[in-house]
């Protein structure tokens, strides 16, 4: 992709990265933005298609299915797929059709992404065709609500899918049917909106919507979120943005990921509670006991690669949604992630357009950015390197730790050993993996061009690090400072005991 873009018409609006920031250079290029997009959901039907055969060739009817290590077959099964009384598997068939229904239009989709990576037109809007409706610029307010709304519509359809899938299309699995659970069709949906709305007041339950207990509820709640969906989306399609979304939100691409990842961030998480509870939605025959992660045989559970995946893809993503969010404030008003400061005037709109936006060099964003230590001014490389690794090596143990606890290994004192092992090794790799970063970005350049042409070629990295001797100090801190704070997190974790003693004393 790198050498399709570098001699577009549109290079001067292509972002100075390198390969390692993926999609971020084709931001401002709709045309290849929408090939790398049609790329992803080609690659992601291909793993679902993929991935539903492999677990079918490795699949053992006499074996429970949360114990085989499988994904994608609990949940076909949930859909009433392929499953009789008690939630016996009947026929394997319907599984191995759902996977080429699912890699057929994954070429299909792989033909479009190449078509439109290397030879669509690379900006939509400029296009006089009809492809030219797809187009959009990031700070055109009202095309943004219109996509906005297109995306609320096609998940309202999809909720829909599953209500038509209960209601005509072979119904769902009921583990609360006679002879340990079956398959049943939802003729009367509960469509009561004080009982579907009662269960986000905890009406129904402490744990709210994960109290849901039986089918004609579920699929009520769908036909509920299908509908208000559509309504939203068919409403965002037909209207522009109100004055309080023009002056508050940032429009921006970089706004729109933090928006959406902190949106996927939040469903991960209520997934990941959902599934840990619920017994309904998903059935202990086909996931494992609720509120465990392993199964009385010391095996982890579907339900508890389930949990975990989604809870810990949630944090990730929660932490991408923060970081991206600081970045779209900082870079609004006018803030150099080169430099490490304000280096130009806050992009304010006219206030008689009621779009200004309240960001200037006084901004608890900017002052956050501008003080975390890889920016601080006034600090050596190793100095930075120190205390980044301090903080990185510290926190890093906690969650290996707790991941070994978790009756995968023995005692807290295994499970802490565990987690410094753990922590350190990855700090050891993070390390060698920024040394090979910065010999392969600034030697290189420092032997093709001359140092002044340096920092612009290696983008977002500040310019106290924008040579080999400065970023060699860096690792080398970043190595003795995450070690240092492993040990250090290590110990701690071995003297709660003590502290605790010394507390109740």
């Amino acid at each position: 992709m790198t050498a399709v873009i570098a001699d577009s018409p549109y290079k001067q609006q292509i972002p100075e990265v390198g390969w390692w920031a993926g999609n971020f250079r084709l931001t401002n290029l709709s045309g290849k933005l929408l090939g790398a997009h049609i790329a992803h959901s080609a690659l992601i039907l291909l793993w679902a298609g993929g991935m539903t055969l492999f677990e079918l060739s490795h699949f053992n009817p006499n074996v429970p299915m949360y114990e085989q290590g499988l994904i994608i077959l609990p949940h076909l099964a949930t859909l009433g797929f392929g499953v009789g009384a008690g939630g016996q598997v009947i026929s394997t068939y319907p599984y191995f059709v759902i996977s080429v229904l699912h890699l057929i239009p994954s070429v299909i989709l792989a033909a479009g992404g190449i078509y439109h990576s290397l030879l669509g037109p690379e900006v939509l809007q400029d296009n006089l065709t009809w492809a030219g409706f797809f187009g959009y610029d990031w700070k055109e307010k009202d095309k943004m609500t219109t996509i906005l709304g297109i995306h609320l519509t096609l998940l309202g359809l999809g909720a829909l899918a599953l209500v038509a899938k209960a209601m005509f299309w072979g119904g769902l699995f009921d583990p609360w049917a006679a002879n340990g659970g079956g398959v049943r069709i939802i003729n009367h949906p509960t469509l009561n909106p004080l009982s579907i709305f009662g269960y986000l007041f905890g009406v129904w339950g402490p744990e709210g919507m994960a109290s849901v207990d039986n089918l004609e509820d579920v699929v009520g709640g769908h036909i509920w979120v299908g509908l208000m969906l559509i309504g939203g989306g068919i409403f965002h399609i037909l209207t522009q943005p109100f004055a309080w979304a023009r002056r508050v939100l940032i429009y921006s691409g970089e706004a729109y990921l933090s928006y959406s990842i902190g949106a996927v961030a939040y469903m991960g998480f209520l997934a990941a509670y959902f599934a840990s509870v619920n017994n309904t939605v998903y059935p202990e025959v086909f996931y494992g006991p609720v509120r465990a992660i392993e199964t009385d045989s010391g095996i982890v559970s579907a339900r508890g690669w389930l949990v975990t995946f989604h809870f810990v893809l949630a944090l990730i993503f929660l932490l991408g949604h923060i970081w991206h969010a600081l970045r779209a404030r900082a870079i609004e008003a006018g803030f150099d992630f080169k430099n490490g400061d304000m280096v130009q005037p806050p992009r304010v709109n006219s206030p008689t357009q009621n779009q200004a936006i309240s960001l200037d060099s006084s901004d608890f964003t900017l002052k956050f950015l501008k003080y975390l230590p890889i920016y601080r001014p006034g600090i050596s490389p190793l100095a930075r390197g120190l205390e980044i690794g301090m903080a990185h090596g510290y926190w890093l143990v906690g969650p290996f730790a707790t991941f070994g606890s978790l009756g995968l290994l023995g005692n807290s004192h295994t499970s802490n050993l565990f987690g410094l092992l753990a922590a350190g090794s990855l700090i050891l790799v993070l390390t060698i993996a920024f040394s090979i970063y910065g010999t392969a970005s600034y030697q290189r350049q420092q032997e093709i061009y001359p140092l002044s042409a340096t920092v612009a070629i290696v983008p977002r990295v500040p310019q106290t690090l924008n040579s080999t001797e400065r970023w060699s100090q860096f690792t080398d801190g970043f190595l003795i400072g995450g070690i240092g704070g492993v040990i250090f997190a290590y110990l701690l974790l071995n003297s709660v005991a003590v502290f605790a003693a010394i507390a109740i004393n």
